[in-house]
């Protein structure tokens, strides 16, 4: 798993729209990157829909929102149209900006073990630094926290 104060990894991942969004197109902004397992599940539902409510609130705090998952740029284009979400989904397939992160890790459930994606939120700084990791991340209150953590990493 990234740690606080190391570099985030640099990474280049298609959006909903297939359009591809760098990690060096997205310097001098902070970064809201959270990680999550599935579209359309009721978990990543309400995170997802949290975060388009607060969307506004961060842009005042010139954050960007990217949500990250292994489903497919059209799985994501249908997810953000059903839902109306108004953030930006990317997707990584190959997983392999996800191993990268350190948030595709052995998971069980039932007795059965399989490789997935631990729910993870970091907030990045301008630099590309990570700032704040929030792991195995509960979605309840979830997105006020980070918000507030960013406000705090912004007033120090």
């Amino acid at each position: 798993m990234i740690k606080i104060d190391e570099k985030a990894p640099e990474f280049c991942l298609p959006n909903q729209d297939d359009v591809e969004i760098c990690s060096r197109d997205l310097q001098g902004k902070w970064v809201v990157l959270y990680f999550y397992p599935r579209d359309n599940t009721p978990g990543c539902t309400t995170e997802a829909c949290e975060f388009t409510e607060a969307a506004p609130d961060f842009g005042n705090l010139d954050a960007i929102i990217l949500g990250v998952s292994a489903d497919s740029t059209k799985k994501h284009r249908n997810f953000i149209e059903k839902k109306e979400l108004g953030i930006t989904l990317l997707s990584d397939e190959s997983t392999e900006m996800m191993q990268e992160y350190g948030v595709w890790q052995l998971k069980k459930n039932y007795g059965k073990e399989y490789m997935g994606i631990v729910r993870t939120t970091l907030i990045i700084n301008p630099e590309g630094i990570v700032k704040a990791v929030f792991e195995k991340v509960r979605v309840k209150e979830h997105v006020a926290k980070v918000k507030a953590e960013l406000e705090a990493l912004q007033a120090s």
